[in-house]
């Protein structure tokens, strides 16, 4: 019982001294130099099985040795993995749907606040709105308000903002299907930094990126592909402007997850090739 006295005195004071912290500091670590690798491990509230989570304390082990910048996780695991880590990048997601949800599936509901990200040691939050689903108007309202919450914390907010959903509308002039609203949506909503799907091309991408003055992310999405494809993906993105990656199947699905994020690492932080990254692999 002492020891455990001692732990959870220690985990109390970790989570007084993120309190302290202001949003900008909390961003320069999540985001050093502008730009992150970002591996989401949320998805185990949507589907499960999912592949890699099984491991997911020996995965967010592996992530944190090989340099990852933020882990993003729901707020049950993150607690879990920040009292057994006191690693202090995690980024808590509160957005949440399932698989069994109907027609409601698309319809991320927020099971979490602000304040409670900041309790649970979070040094950053997120929410999702997946455009032209039929309950839209629902996402936006509840991402609204996160980020209402977190800007009184110093609490900068991740928007995951996908357009996807049957009632979607694409302009016949927007080259970036969708995407380039999407980024625009988090950044008038107040989030801080955005995660988005990659368009196809470096040009479109371009368009993404001059929408906004926050940082982008490119998603990952399905294990579709090479992982040395992604690798060019990712080096197109960030010469298009991108500040980085937000990932998760693509790592934490691979049996050498560190190697997948120092393969990241080296073209966001390292300004590497994706040739050179997918010998990180090898």
């Amino acid at each position: 019982m002492v020891g455990l006295g001692c732990a959870t005195f220690q985990v109390q004071k970790r989570q007084r001294c993120l309190m302290a912290e202001t949003l900008f500091e909390r961003l320069a670590r999540l985001l050093p130099d502008g730009r992150g690798v970002w591996i989401p491990m949320d998805h185990g509230v949507s589907a499960y099985p999912e592949a890699g989570l099984e491991r997911m304390d020996e995965v967010v082990d592996a992530c944190i040795e090989a340099g990852a910048d933020a882990v993003v996780l729901q707020k049950g695991a993150l607690s879990h993995q920040f009292e057994r880590s006191g690693w202090n990048r995690f980024v808590c997601h509160v957005s949440v749907s399932t698989v069994h949800g109907g027609r409601r599936a698309g319809q991320k509901v927020r099971v979490g606040t602000a304040e409670e990200c900041l309790f649970r040691g979070a040094s950053g939050c997120s929410a999702q709105v997946n455009m032209g689903d039929e309950f839209e108007p629902e996402m936006i309202a509840e991402m609204g308000a996160l980020t209402g919450q977190a800007i009184a914390l110093g609490m900068p907010v991740l928007g995951m903002v996908y357009p996807r959903g049957p009632n979607l509308v694409i302009a016949e002039d927007d080259s970036t299907g969708g995407v380039a609203h999407a980024a625009r949506l988090a950044w008038e909503l107040g989030c801080d930094v955005v995660k988005v799907p990659w368009t196809g091309d470096s040009d479109s991408f371009a368009s993404v990126c001059a929408a906004v003055p926050i940082p982008v992310l490119i998603a990952g999405g399905p294990r579709n592909g090479t992982f040395e494809e992604l690798l060019g993906i990712v080096e197109a993105a960030m010469a298009a402007g991108a500040a980085g990656v937000c990932m998760g199947r693509q790592v934490f699905g691979a049996d050498d997850p560190a190697a997948h994020v120092r393969a990241l690492a080296a073209i966001v932080h390292g300004g590497g090739s994706a040739v050179e990254a997918a010998a990180l692999l090898e």
